[in-house]
């Protein structure tokens, strides 16, 4: 184990021990590592004492989050604004209490291998930017495309920081766990629109995860909701229409075809939250 105080330390770290090392944020998948049967790394580089990566800084223009946030923490900082409300719920409803207080953003995130991630959908409805540093340097990219990327990129490289922009937009995340996943969910589904002078709603992202291996965008579903009205009811139905779109993965928690039964459910309780808080803004 390395403790490096620094991103450049942290990365020559990594470089000098090979690819097999593992950089380490809460650790709470690494502790997990037995019960999936996978070897323990050879090497843990440890980045809890770099400066600035607990870091959580929310203005009017951006919510700025170092990797090693926990999701407890979030919780507590993010305020309960409607275009928060998708992140602060992904973080306050995640796991359990106990991996909550241990569990960071930024491990969560980068584990390609875990699929039940609440930040990435949340992430994706959020437009949010990922800043990425390696040996060559700094890079922002998309959220979606920081994810595409995880299992590509050339070793070394460390998430340093999460950009979500704040906007006027309505936001809301629903989950459904699994008692024998460990909490986990088997599907999520994150959403965040604008809505227009006319009440209809404009410009929607939706971020589903656990569904699939990796969380996307459902954009076909954005496309059909573009100039419908906030209804709850016709989101659910417009997903059953479209929910062919997935390939439900079948896992010990769950079969495929449950998760993409679910997933228009959640559709309807998100709607349902997004609804209630914009007839608040106009009433």
């Amino acid at each position: 184990m390395t403790f490096p105080r620094s991103v450049d330390e942290a990365l020559n770290d990594l470089a000098a021990a090979g690819p097999d090392a593992i950089p380490v944020a809460g650790a709470t998948w690494v502790m997990r590592s037995p019960l999936r049967h996978e070897v323990m790394a050879p090497v843990y580089v440890a980045l809890s004492g770099i400066e600035g990566f607990q870091r959580i800084d929310v203005t009017d223009e951006a919510v700025s989050i170092g990797p090693l946030a926990t999701h407890d923490a979030l919780a507590q900082k993010l305020p309960p604004n409607p275009d928060l409300k998708a992140l602060k719920r992904a973080s306050a409803r995640s796991a359990n209490p106990g991996v909550r207080r241990i569990a960071t953003i930024g491990g969560n995130i980068c584990t390609a291998a875990f699929a039940a991630s609440d930040f990435a959908p949340a992430l994706l409805s959020l437009d949010a930017q990922i800043e990425v540093r390696d040996k060559a340097g700094l890079e922002w990219l998309p959220v979606l495309a920081f994810l595409e990327s995880r299992k590509s990129r050339e070793l070394p490289w460390l998430v340093t920081r999460i950009i979500v922009p704040r906007t006027v937009r309505l936001s809301a995340h629903e989950r459904l766990p699994m008692r024998k996943a460990g909490d986990y969910p088997c599907a999520i589904a994150s959403v965040s629109i604008a809505v227009d002078d006319r009440g209809r709603i404009h410009d929607a992202r939706i971020g589903v995860g656990a569904v699939e291996a990796a969380p996307r965008r459902w954009q076909n579903l954005e496309q059909a909701l573009e100039g419908q009205p906030v209804d709850p009811a016709l989101t659910e139905t417009a997903a059953r229409d479209l929910i062919a779109d997935f390939t439900g993965r079948d896992a010990v928690d769950a079969p495929g075809w449950y998760r993409t039964s679910v997933l228009p459910v959640l559709l309807r309780r998100a709607f349902e939250t997004i609804r209630t808080d914009y007839e608040t803004r106009a009433s």
